[in-house]
């Protein structure tokens, strides 16, 4: 195949550009599509997730669906649905979806319609690299956290032939299908590593080491049996609710939803809601146990690596037992949900675990050393299922960087589909 003629494109992050396309402002190809459902009349409810529409349950009850859908907006097939809020959020292709289907969504988000001849599945693609490249976040006057059709319509976009539109979808279709594919087996490895790590902190908490050891009934609803010279105790009994100083120098420490408990400068900077008086700060020391008292029904219960510190919900706390025993087994309930069983909250999926709370809590407590053999057993197992996540969601994040840089090498015309 010869070399295509090029041109320069007049947008910096797409430079060269085939001398037979032609540019226009989005406003030629598209109209804002406003129609609201006022008489509910449509009932098959869609939504933008990770780049797609896909349908949600009209009909379920609670979480944060509304009770009417009155304001929703109708849309059509092949209408394209852009999310135009918190622009400065860096996840990748999740900001714009091809509609295949009638239904309603949000009208906080902007609806597409074609006009006549416009063919949406490339410039879908097209806005896809164009969401990539922050584009929508660099419009109008700079760093935006929102646009509105107003602004975008005045996008200038670019616009091949309609034949080679066509060619571009389609293989694009084919191709992306395909990586989607593959992220979709990755992600079930993911899920399956993780619920199988769950699987034997909670064989392990429960049942420990030896399994020809004696059992006898725990007397702990979700525990059922436990073996037989193991003992329990309240947390009140377990743990030591510690109040430490804050040093001058102390940098803040966060306890995360995976179970790290660390200085946030060693995770990130950005991203956290920073107060601006410190009332009630303590102070935590590596090795410390650390129970989050808002989101630990989540998972956010670790040990600290190290000396800062922490906001007033979270739960610090010292131990005679061992306290890495201590942090799998609380990290266990909350895997279990026993955490949220318990809680007495409106708020959905959380629960406030205050010392209070914390301290009635039943520990099963194995014998020290049985502690200690536990601990060190999760260490080595977790750590190797978690190298294995850690690989494959790098393969995801290869694989999603593929796939963006493909969809940008055809829709701006540096590669050809080959007929």
């Amino acid at each position: 195949m010869m070399a295509r003629e090029m041109k320069n494109s007049g947008i910096s992050w797409v430079g060269e550009i085939p001398s037979e396309w032609i540019e226009h402002p989005l406003g030629a190809y598209f109209t804002e599509r406003i129609h609201p459902n006022c008489l509910n009349e449509e009932t098959n409810l869609l939504s933008l997730s990770y780049g797609k529409i896909v349908r949600k349950n009209i009909n379920t009850v609670g979480g944060l669906l509304p009770s009417s859908y009155a304001g929703y907006n109708i849309i059509e097939a092949n209408d394209i649905v852009i999310r135009p809020t918190d622009l400065q959020n860096d996840q990748k292709s999740l900001r714009t979806g091809l509609a295949k289907e009638r239904g309603i969504v949000t009208s906080a988000y902007i609806t597409l319609k074609p006009l006549k001849d416009t063919y949406s599945p490339y410039f879908h693609y097209l806005l896809h690299s164009y969401d990539i490249a922050k584009a929508f976040y660099n419009m109008g006057n700079g760093v935006r956290q929102g646009i509105n059709y107003s602004e975008l319509k005045k996008l200038l976009l670019l616009e091949p032939p309609l034949s080679e539109q066509k060619a571009i979808a389609s293989f694009l279709d084919s191709k992306c299908g395909e990586i989607d594919g593959l992220l979709a087996d990755l992600d079930a490895e993911v899920k399956t590593l993780t619920e199988y790590k769950k699987s034997i902190i909670a064989e392990t908490v429960t049942r420990g080491l030896n399994a020809d050891a004696p059992m006898k009934p725990s007397g702990i609803p979700w525990a059922d049996t436990i073996p037989a010279h193991w003992k329990c105790k309240k947390g009140k009994y377990t743990f030591q609710l510690l109040q430490r100083p804050v040093k001058d120098n102390d940098g803040v420490i966060t306890c995360f939803r995976d179970g790290e408990v660390t200085l946030r400068s060693n995770r990130r900077e950005d991203g956290f809601t920073m107060s601006e008086k410190e009332y009630g700060y303590q102070g935590i020391e590596p090795g410390d146990l650390v129970v989050h008292g808002m989101d630990g029904f989540a998972g956010a219960i670790g040990i600290s690596d190290s000396r800062g510190k922490g906001t007033p919900v979270l739960n610090v706390l010292d131990s005679d037992q061992n306290k890495k025993y201590l942090m799998y087994y609380l990290r266990n309930m909350a895997f279990g949900n026993v955490f949220l069983a318990m809680s007495t909250g409106i708020r959905v999926r959380s629960c406030d675990l205050s010392w209070k709370k914390l301290g009635e809590i039943r520990i099963v407590l194995p014998p020290i050393e049985e502690q200690e053999a536990i601990a060190k057993y999760l260490d080595e197992k977790c750590a190797a299922i978690e190298q294995s996540i850690t690989d494959k969601q790098a393969q995801i994040e290869t694989l999603k960087g593929y796939k963006s840089s493909l969809i940008y090498e055809y829709v701006t015309g540096k590669k050809q589909v080959v007929k």
